[in-house]
């Protein structure tokens, strides 16, 4: 679907965490194509996010770049304020930032330092972000024929499928499905559409250090869509939603993942 400009002349806003590389690369491009102008947000301007910008403004699209950390809980004001004065305007959030277990091993060695870093950057973070740009909404209503507003979530199969090597990751997405759920329920009446995604198996740089015992797995059938997802796959389905494809979805998860959710014996 593509977005189109609103009665009042301009284009929808989009903000999307973790966006320099890796699935949120993908939704920043999906949505540009969409007719967004994007705002990323991500660690650091490094090479990988000079090249996001430039491919934003390859698809005809205006991009800006807000550097900041969703974890600190005291910037998050200042990156509202510099994403909604990009230009000028927010109709949709994606918090895509996330990060991994420091390392993968037995659930009875997880470490509070390990077990604090993924419950700080993938759910604390995104849920007091969340709640700070919906605020920023409702502070600002929407114009009549102005863009639809969403906020979209990518949490993970790990939501519900359990990786035991991985307990800190798999509880940290837990939670942010039941944040979603929660805010999904809260906006419904406000106008903003609230969704989540599940990725799967997803070819980025946070997969590449299990990249081979993954490729194994795919070859044998682990999934029925024999290949990895690729971060437009996720894309795509952020469009869906930022653009009204699911008008009568209430806080729906949606699984990216070729099958992997599906039950199998």
């Amino acid at each position: 679907m593509t977005a189109s400009t609103s009665a009042t002349g301009r284009a929808p806003v989009a903000l999307v965490t973790g966006g320099r590389r890796g699935i949120g690369r993908g939704c920043v491009f999906a949505l540009a194509e969409a007719g967004f102008d994007v705002v990323v947000c991500d660690l650091e301007k490094d090479a990988d996010a000079e090249e996001t910008v430039a491919g934003v403004a390859g698809r005809g699209r205006r991009a800006a770049f807000v550097q900041a950390d969703i974890s600190d809980l005291d910037g998050q004001a200042r990156l509202v304020d510099e994403a909604a004065g990009a230009f000028g305007a927010l109709d949709c959030l994606v918090n895509n930032a996330g990060v991994s277990v420091m390392s993968r091993g037995d659930l009875l060695d997880v470490t509070v330092e390990s077990y604090d870093r993924c419950l700080n950057v993938n759910l604390r973070g995104p849920f007091f972000l969340t709640q700070k740009v919906a605020r920023w909404m409702l502070d600002h209503p929407a114009a009549e024929g102005d863009p639809l507003r969403s906020i979209v979530t990518v949490s993970s199969s790990n939501a519900v499928l359990v990786s035991i090597t991985r307990g800190e990751y798999c509880v940290s997405k837990a939670g942010l499905s039941m944040a979603s759920q929660l805010f999904a329920v809260r906006l419904a009446d406000e106008g903003v559409g609230v969704y989540e995604i599940r990725p799967g198996l997803i070819h980025t740089p946070m997969t590449t250090p299990s990249a081979a015992k993954y490729d194994a797995e795919i070859a044998e059938g682990i999934l029925p869509l024999r290949r990895w997802g690729e971060p437009e796959d996720v894309g795509r389905t952020v469009v869906t939603m930022a653009t009204g494809g699911l008008p009568y979805a209430v806080g729906q998860a949606v699984c990216v993942d070729g099958g992997l959710y599906i039950g199998r014996f």
